[in-house]
């Protein structure tokens, strides 16, 4: 605050004296520390005028007034979250908006898990499905279904003069533990090709699902090979506080087009769960089986599994985040789930006890990886390291083989199914990528490029959170064509958050071509 200081020679005083008597500490911010408590001003009235009637000139201190804070700053108060000095209004509601903000968060982080845990889940889905067989997985924890019966039959819709629309069984089972987190896997055998079969439980589940076409050969009037990819799956994304704590709007997006598609299965390419986000709540197999059931419990699960089977790849969030432990800790306790709701009803696996799997669909066939279990930790060695692997040497060998293996007659394309980006034109945290292992996915595009002339390689992974389409050609001159060239696709998430920030870039001279 300024003050200003003068004297009476300094200005004109007036003839007519106004006693004043006015405390020091008020006349302070006008006067300086010299004057009396209080001073006499003469006012003359004769001499309020000059000689041309104009007012005189006077001369008054420059003061500046007190600053006084009016401005409440609403905006600053409600984005900084701190209170305004003077609006109460702005205050509580500041204090209001950080009250809710925290009430949210503590309802995402904790409602599902402790409110929603789904041990009560009772469910059942379909699996893989083969052209003369189907595996189907339920859950029945209610000791007071049991014993249960699976029976299956042509579905109605389907019944010709030479299908048999009755019922067969499948078998009976007598009892579910939590050993198995009351879940069973079994197999109906015997079924033709291309043909669509309703099955029935009874603890009051049923579904239904089609059979593959005969290899080499597409489903009866149809002249294409329809499958669905995606990954990355967490609930309640975006938050929304009045919606289901274990909705997922993801599945209610596809099933809108699941109709129109008529897709023959869904290859999930890992992210299934989410177990470090938004908080990990434990390392035990009964933290991870719970996640497991929350996605099946989830109210919009069923619009998209009542007719389509699920096929899986592991990735690193069933386990933790850019896992490369291989079965350390806590991988047995995240193999545990992994295997009972997936391993049990995908493909066949390559090898006994193993977590990769090979399959034909028709005109094409699939080889399933597993980038996680056997992997070199990424960091310790650089990426052209021939010391990395990826796969391990067992399931190198197996894909190597499956590559340069004839396909059946009338199959023409040979899918490898990867979690995690083939291509290394992902430049955000690519070392938990295949471009982490350079050298041992040269060895693999080579026997890419080399597969039997008249099939073609295509790569289908996910993880990053946004889609990509890159292709592989053969460098310029070397033995083999241009039309050997391999294409990777990598999926965007089913119900997850997009990237906001591009992080793909293609860089001259790495001979791989964004499309």
């Amino acid at each position: 605050m300024g003050t200003g200081k003068f004297s009476p020679t300094e200005n004109e005083l007036t003839d007519e004296l106004l006693d004043t008597r006015t405390p020091r500490s008020s006349m302070a911010p006008f006067v300086g520390n010299s004057y009396s408590d209080s001073i006499k001003i003469k006012k003359d009235k004769a001499n309020d005028t000059s000689a041309n009637g104009q007012l005189p000139n006077r001369k008054f201190p420059n003061v500046t007034p007190p600053h006084r804070e009016s401005d409440p700053r609403a905006l600053w108060t409600l984005l900084s979250g701190l209170p305004s000095p003077v609006s109460l209004m702005w205050t509580i509601a500041t204090v209001t908006i950080n009250g809710l903000l925290c009430l949210f968060a503590v309802d995402l982080v904790y409602r599902a898990p402790l409110m929603y845990p789904s041990q009560e889940l009772s469910f059942a889905r379909v699996g893989y499905v083969s052209d003369n067989s189907a595996k189907l997985l339920l859950r029945e924890p209610d000791s007071r279904q049991l014993p249960i019966f699976v029976s299956y039959r042509s579905a109605p819709e389907a019944v010709g003069s030479a299908a048999d629309e009755s019922w067969k069984s499948v078998g009976r089972f007598y009892w579910l533990s939590n050993e198995t987190d009351f879940t069973h896997a079994l197999t109906i055998n015997g079924l033709q090709p291309s043909s669509r079969y309703q099955f029935a439980i009874s603890n009051n589940q049923s579904g239904y699902f089609t059979t593959a076409p005969s290899p080499g050969t597409t489903t009866r009037g149809r002249d294409k090979l329809t499958f669905l990819t995606s990954s990355c799956i967490i609930p309640q994304f975006p938050y929304n506080p009045v919606s289901h704590p274990l909705s997922i709007p993801g599945f209610r997006h596809l099933s809108k087009w699941l109709p129109s598609l008529k897709a023959s299965f869904m290859l999930f390419l890992g992210d299934f769960i989410y177990i470090d986000v938004p908080r990990r709540m434990g390392y035990d197999p009964e933290t991870y089986r719970r996640e497991y059931r929350q996605v099946y419990a989830s109210p919009d699960w069923p619009s998209v599994s009542e007719s389509l089977p699920w096929l899986h790849v592991l990735d690193d969030h069933e386990i933790a985040n850019d896992w490369d432990g291989n079965t350390t800790a806590p991988y047995p306790a995240a193999a545990d789930p992994w295997n009972l709701y997936h391993t049990s009803v995908n493909p066949p696996p390559v090898h006994s006890n193993s977590s990769y799997f090979s399959f034909t669909h028709g005109p094409a066939s699939f080889f399933l990886l597993d980038t996680r279990r056997y992997r070199t930790p990424s960091l310790h060695l650089p990426p052209d390291s021939p010391e990395k692997s990826m796969l391990g040497p067992d399931q190198l060998t197996a894909l190597l083989s499956y590559l340069s293996s004839p396909e059946p007659q009338g199959s023409k394309w040979k899918f490898v199914i990867s979690s995690i980006p083939f291509t290394r034109n992902w430049r955000f945290g690519s070392s938990d990528t295949w471009a982490g292992y350079l050298h041992e996915r040269h060895r693999i595009l080579e026997a890419m490029w080399s597969t039997p002339p008249g099939t073609g390689v295509v790569v289908l992974s996910g993880d990053r959170h946004e889609f990509a389409a890159t292709a592989f050609p053969p460098p310029e001159g070397s033995r083999w064509p241009v039309s050997a060239t391999v294409h990777e696709f990598s999926t965007s998430p089913l119900s997850q958050f997009y990237l906001p920030a591009r992080t793909y870039e293609e860089r001259e001279g790495e001979g791989e071509v964004c499309v």
